[in-house]
């Protein structure tokens, strides 16, 4: 893919090395799809991570979740929280498509499990989303179950990020959002492990906009229809192939507010923050009466922490240098920050 990157500006968050593919798909066997809806009334779409190529319904993995605020309608984390396991692709859209999408996830599942001849009568789905009204007439509900099979077809380790998918209409300080993504690799003992995140990225106040701790947002507040108010949500996913528990990916990912707090994030009353995570070390297979399972010691997990953090501030600045400027239904148009990334590139290397 030949999207900008933070990267091609010179500018590297933290200390961690990152993955092959900076990406959560460096994560061995995680994959990424999308299908985007670009119309005169529709700027919009859907995302899906896959968590295995095996089937994630029979052979689950070890998950958790985390709401920083609320102000959210994702589907499927009730479960999660109650039982540590994830057992459905995650996807991503706008916040009126979520029953369609969560109706697209159970056909896949439904027809796959039938296919695979393996019994299905339940199914938790996970949906999330973020509200992309400003650029696209979300009234509309374009998205549709088909859309998500789409998406799960076009999976793969090289996905584009920016403007597409579920990310085609959101708004990030003000300035084009979208789908971004990094990733870090730790060594625990004589093994390399990688944290990848993935986030859909539409909040924040202009003002507020930080890049490697410069306040670039009070350089373009004046230039560029600011957002006054942090509101709007950001969806975050991880995943690892670290052992970890449910309560340890659930530590982890309270770790990636501070993430999003580096990026200028004030976790406003009007924006929904939630994480999902999973693991892929550990498979729960759902025939087996017991499982074994390997997990970090907790004298190691400061690693993971940190790891988490970086990719989380380099895909929330990612799904914006990625993204284009983009004229919504109404003639609402929200700019790419790639021209604002140039014209004060200096002031941003020199500051970080």
């Amino acid at each position: 893919m030949n999207e900008s990157r933070l990267r091609d500006y010179g500018i590297v968050i933290g200390h961690f090395p990152c993955g092959k593919n900076n990406a959560i798909t460096d994560v061995p066997g995680v994959s990424v799809g999308h299908c985007t809806i670009d119309t005169e009334s529709s700027k919009t779409g859907v995302t899906v991570i896959m968590p295995s190529q095996e089937n994630i319904f029979q052979k689950k993995r070890t998950a958790s979740c985390y709401v920083l605020n609320g102000f959210g309608k994702t589907t499927g984390l009730l479960q999660i929280s109650e039982l540590g396991t994830l057992e459905s692709p995650i996807a991503l859209t706008n916040t009126l498509n979520v029953g369609l999408v969560q109706e697209g996830l159970v056909e896949y599942m439904v027809s796959r499990c039938e296919k695979e001849q393996i019994p299905i009568h339940s199914f938790n789905p996970v949906v999330g989303e973020c509200n992309d009204c400003h650029l696209n007439d979300i009234k509309k509900r374009a998205v549709k179950p088909e859309h998500v099979l789409k998406a799960i077809s076009n999976a793969s380790e090289d996905f584009q990020q920016g403007d597409v998918g579920a990310g085609k209409g959101t708004i990030c300080f003000g300035l084009k959002g979208g789908i971004g993504s990094a990733s870090r690799q730790i060594k625990v003992g004589d093994s390399l492990y990688t944290i990848g995140i993935l986030v859909q990225s539409n909040f924040g106040r202009t003002q507020d906009l930080e890049i490697n701790g410069f306040p670039l947002g009070e350089k373009i507040a004046k230039e560029i229809e600011a957002a006054s108010q942090d509101k709007g949500s950001i969806m975050s996913v991880l995943a690892t192939d670290l052992p970890l528990s449910s309560r340890q990916i659930h530590r982890v990912l309270k770790r990636l507010g501070i993430g999003l707090g580096r990026t200028g994030s004030r976790v406003g009353h009007g924006s929904g923050d939630v994480m999902i995570g999973f693991s892929t070390a550990n498979v729960i297979d759902a025939s087996s009466d017991f499982q074994d399972i390997t997990i970090l010691n907790e004298n190691k997990m400061d690693l993971a922490f940190r790891a988490a953090i970086e990719a989380e501030e380099e895909a929330v600045l990612n799904s914006m240098v990625a993204a284009d400027t983009v004229k919504g239904y109404t003639g609402e148009i929200r700019c790419g920050i790639r021209p604002y990334m140039e014209k004060y590139l200096k002031d941003i290397t020199h500051f970080s």
